[in-house]
Parts: C-alpha cells; structure tokens; sequence
C-alpha cells in the first residue's frame, strides 16, 4: 500500500494553497495556542478552501470535547488529531462526530506500549512522535527500533523531525501497520511556512 503523507502545521494562505496542489493526502492546522503554529481563527476560515480529497485535520491539546466537536463542525475538519493526555472516553467521543480520530503518542525508551491496548477500538489510527514537553514540533527523530515492542494491529502515522533524508530509511520499513509519515518543522522556511519546493522532492523520494 503507498503510504500516505500528512503536511501540518499550516497557516498562510497562499502556502496552504501551494501545498494542496501537491495532493497531500493529509494536511494539519494547529488549534493548540502555545505552538508557534497555532492558526489564528482568522486563518482557520481557509480551511475550507482545501480540495475535498485532501484531509484536513485539527491538531489538539488537552481540549475540551465541545471545543473540539465545535472546531470540526465549524471548519468542516475530517480527522482531529489529540496530542496530549485525552483519555479513552475522550477519543469515543470525539469519534462520534464521524471525524478520523488520530491520537498521538511521544515514544522514549521507557514508553509502555500497553497502554495502547484500550484506545485500540477508540480510535482510527496512532502516531507515534518524539516524546517532548512541548507535545511534539520538536525537530527530533525518536529511534524508531522503539516500534518493534508495538503489537497492536492498529496502523499508524510515523511522525518526529522526519527530514527528506530519511525518505530512504521510510522506503525500507516493512511494517505494513505503518499508514502514514507527518512532516512538519523540517520543510519549513519559518514556523507554519512550508518550503514548497522541498516538499516536493520528499514527495518524489517517498513514492
């Protein structure tokens, strides 16, 4: 299966515009407001703008459901992605909106993979990123051996400071659970400013 790829972090219109023709198969917009990607609710109108076939999903931190269930109707999001400590009555929730719920987890060496085990029905998909306080944008890989103790059967998307470099490294991983690669801060000109450019050639390597 090809693997899909997630842009996030997005907020300028005309890159947001220039992203999109290249046919993501995902795109983030940041609703947590210490990220230096945070969208504005001004720039969050674009959303909307974005062709249909690409997924639009909104990036949360320890939300409340109703603010979350708000944004996604309001912005007609198709997949919210909760990075901080939502619990499993949170995520079933959520999903109940009929949005992709995608929850994410920072890995570090002494990450307990068991805890995964009862989100596995609450949830569409994991991604797995660098553990930080920041809850991810940290530019940095995990060591991806780390996924060898993971045994759901749940797919996920790889995240954590994936730069055009490791298009190779992705290319030769076999594990058919891997969905989705999510790039961010590498294939950036600023924060939230993507470089089109590089994006485009971490396209051509990755397919």
């Amino acid at each position: 299966m090809k693997l899909k790829i997630k842009v996030c972090g997005m907020k300028h219109a005309a890159n947001i515009a220039a992203v999109a023709e290249l046919h993501p198969n995902y795109m983030g917009f940041i609703f947590y407001e210490k990220s230096l990607r945070y969208i504005s609710e001004v720039s969050a109108e674009l959303i909307k703008y974005v062709p249909n076939e690409i997924k639009t999903v909104g990036v949360f931190v320890d939300e409340t459901a109703e603010n979350v269930k708000e944004k996604v109707l309001k912005h007609h999001l198709k997949a919210v992605q909760l990075h901080g400590k939502e619990s499993v009555e949170f995520c079933k929730d959520v999903k109940q909106t009929g949005v992709e719920v995608i929850k994410a987890f920072g890995l570090s060496g002494d990450f307990d993979f068991s805890i995964l085990e009862a989100y596995e029905t609450a949830v569409d998909y994991f991604l797995f990123d660098t553990q930080t306080p920041a809850h991810g944008g940290s530019g940095k890989v995990f060591d991806w051996t780390l996924l060898d103790s993971y045994k759901l059967a749940k797919p996920y998307f790889l995240s954590g400071g994936i730069d055009l470099q490791h298009a190779e490294r992705i290319r030769e991983i076999k594990d058919e659970r891997l969905y989705a690669v999510d790039i961010n801060s590498k294939f950036e000109l600023e924060p939230g400013l993507k470089d089109v450019e590089k994006l485009k050639e971490f396209f051509k390597e990755l397919n």
